[in-house]
């Protein structure tokens, strides 16, 4: 790495994946430069007993660039990325989840972005990838779909995400906990708001595209269903949370509730995107009252 050449450290945080981790370092070899920029690799494994690094020692093994492996034992993402960034070196961090997949040229044009605008951060599209044919409702339901918006759209932090995402390494000075480890979801956003308020600003970068791959396990309604609980009970926790939300909340349930045996008459989409939106209230007011509905750090099953 030479001071005339900026250099990326692409970081990634897993959990039990190893196959799909596998699939990604393989796309992330294959990244198109152009000379722009050089590039090394850091796993976070946030499994405890270490199941990613066979497949991070065998990947390593004969790569041009760097390709480093850590442990976080304490299960929890924002833990996991708190320690990538504290491992990270040169001038940009990118995030990409381990059950992605980029096009060729995704850093390249992610980084080119982040310069044009003379941004702080790009963040790109995620699609989906479905392993085999969903469900109607899945596809109907769109609950792997990700809103886009055109290029150089400046976004703000309900936005912002890890999923897809560069920044510069300035963004994260003086930050000892850049994610706050209280948040079992979202953190992500929460990072952006803090860092917003902060004056940096972030990009959006429609041509970055990731493509996230959907096992037919998430298609279960249990996961969907849980997960909704998992948000609604961690919005507590944001600063932004108020009082009032506990009232709108109590309004959505019953609004929701009362609505679901038309939802069903519309289709099995329609029905679980609101009851997904009914969870997602009622985690909340769970949590108000000091029930926690999901105790598992992640939701996978």
């Amino acid at each position: 790495m030479t001071t005339s050449v900026s250099h990326i450290t692409i970081c990634i945080c897993t959990f039990r994946r190893p196959e799909m981790l596998k699939g990604l370092l393989e796309d992330l070899r294959q990244q198109e430069t152009l000379g722009a920029f050089t590039y090394s690799i850091l796993v976070v494994d946030n499994d405890g007993q270490g199941s990613a690094r066979q497949v991070v020692s065998e990947f390593a093994a004969g790569q041009s660039f760097a390709v480093e492996y850590f442990v976080e034992s304490r299960q929890n993402i924002a833990l996991a990325r708190n320690k990538a960034i504290a491992q990270a070196r040169g001038d940009y961090v990118v995030f990409i989840d381990d059950d992605e997949s980029p096009i060729r040229r995704w850093l390249l044009t992610l980084f080119e972005a982040c310069n044009r605008f003379n941004a702080y951060g790009a963040l790109g599209p995620v699609h989906p990838r479905y392993a085999e044919a969903p469900p109607d409702w899945v596809v109907a339901g769109k609950f792997y779909d990700r809103p886009t918006y055109p290029t150089g759209f400046v976004i703000d932090w309900p936005k912002g995400r890890t999923g897809n995402t560069l920044l510069r390494a300035e963004v994260f000075a003086g930050e000892s906990e850049p994610f706050n480890p209280e948040f079992r979801t979202a953190e992500d956003q929460d990072f952006f708001r803090r860092m917003i308020a902060k004056g940096y600003f972030f990009v959006w970068c429609n041509e970055a595209v990731a493509y996230e791959t959907v096992p037919p396990i998430r298609w279960k309604r249990s996961l969907l269903l849980r997960r909704a609980l998992l948000r609604g009970y961690t919005s507590l926790s944001h600063p932004t949370f108020a009082v009032r939300d506990i009232l709108t909340s109590a309004t959505a349930v019953l609004a929701y509730t009362m609505f679901l045996p038309v939802a069903l008459i519309m289709g099995q989409g329609k029905f679980m995107n609101i009851l997904v939106r009914l969870c997602d209230h009622l985690g909340r007011l769970l949590g108000f009252v000091g029930i926690n509905p999901v105790k598992d750090p992640y939701v996978t099953t």
